[in-house]
């Protein structure tokens, strides 16, 4: 498996969990009041799993055009 297949397989991974935290934070938001103490910590797991995200994307495009 090359370097680039390797990233795009942990962008997969990274991106459905991505997606997972933006659903948790959405379900959060719905059910306030309750739980409001959980929002600190529901929406920095999100904001880093959405980094974690974007900074993967970054280095693939960096790795495509340095393949290119």
């Amino acid at each position: 498996m090359s370097d680039i297949d390797a990233l795009k397989a942990d962008i997969k991974k990274l991106s459905a969990k991505a997606i997972n935290m933006k659903m948790n934070l959405h379900d959060l938001a719905e059910d306030l009041p309750t739980n409001w103490p959980n929002i600190m910590m529901v929406a920095q797991e999100t904001f880093d799993a959405f980094k974690a995200l974007d900074d993967a994307r970054k280095t693939l495009k960096d790795a495509e055009a340095k393949a290119a």
